[in-house]
């Protein structure tokens, strides 16, 4: 297509995984070894920071927990960085954390980019859910247990809880969930859930800091992370692993509370 930008010139946008430089893709090392301008959110590593250039411009433009900037005027913000620094047939790199499409917001990003004919491409990333999953030996799938698993958040983007009750009926069918932002809120979501699941055994793992040294794992039934939450904070950043069989494979479910206690 017809564009006033160098064919050659192409901003990239790559999902960072969890935190570990080593789970990065090949290719997702080589465009930040050789970006000009690296642009990058809440919760990408130092580590991964260090791949860059030294000649290289680092710039953030994340939103942390609690931030109560604008969130159309912080996109506003980066959209101008793409369009400044393409004019300038820059290689431009926009890291975002785990993978883009999950809960990355990638989608307004290339919506202005196809608008404005600036070409791109897009590296997939190790989403925290599944590094966390590996990385604790919590099956998401197995044969004869559970056949599916659904990526999920504590609560909609108007902060209700609307889907919870869903999200609980598919427990039942023996789905597995992999829940993001969902620390404030795992009150509500616990109790909606044991409401909607009276007579079933459910697990929840929180797994903290995911594949950094600090990663910790919270494992018990719904009404043990309950009375755990009461008197432990799960230190952020945190993912939520819930279901029938949401615990390491390697333990066994009866001595889980036993070997994290509080």
């Amino acid at each position: 297509m017809d564009s006033e930008y160098k064919k050659q010139t192409t901003i990239t946008i790559v999902g960072a995984g969890p935190g570990d430089p080593d789970l990065l893709t090949v290719k997702a090392v080589k465009r930040i070894q050789n970006a000009d301008v690296v642009l990058y959110d809440n919760l990408i590593s130092p580590e991964i920071l260090d791949l860059a250039s030294p000649s290289a411009q680092k710039i953030y433009v994340g939103r942390k927990y609690g931030d109560i900037e604008d969130a159309m005027k912080r996109q506003d913000t980066i959209h101008e960085y793409f369009l400044q620094n393409a004019k300038e047939d820059k290689k431009i790199v926009r890291l975002k954390s785990g993978d883009s499409f999950i809960y990355g917001r990638v989608a307004e990003e290339i919506r202005f980019l196809t608008q404005k004919k600036i070409p791109f491409e897009i590296i997939p990333g190790v989403t925290a859910g599944i590094a966390a999953a590996n990385s604790q030996h919590i099956p998401l799938t197995e044969r004869n247990k559970t056949n599916s698993v659904l990526f999920c958040t504590g609560h909609t983007a108007t902060y209700d809880f609307e889907q919870l009750e869903a999200l609980a009926n598919m427990l039942k069918t023996g789905t597995t969930l992999i829940m993001y932002m969902g620390y404030k809120n795992l009150k509500e979501v616990i109790i909606t859930f044991k409401r909607i699941t009276p007579n079933e055994t459910l697990y929840i793992s929180a797994i903290s800091k995911v594949s950094q040294k600090e990663e910790t794992i919270f494992t018990g039934t719904l009404d043990e992370m309950e009375k755990k939450l009461e008197i432990k904070t799960v230190p952020m950043p945190v993912v939520f692993i819930v279901g029938k069989y949401a615990f390491p494979i390697d333990h066994n479910p009866i001595k889980i509370v036993e070997d994290n206690e509080c």
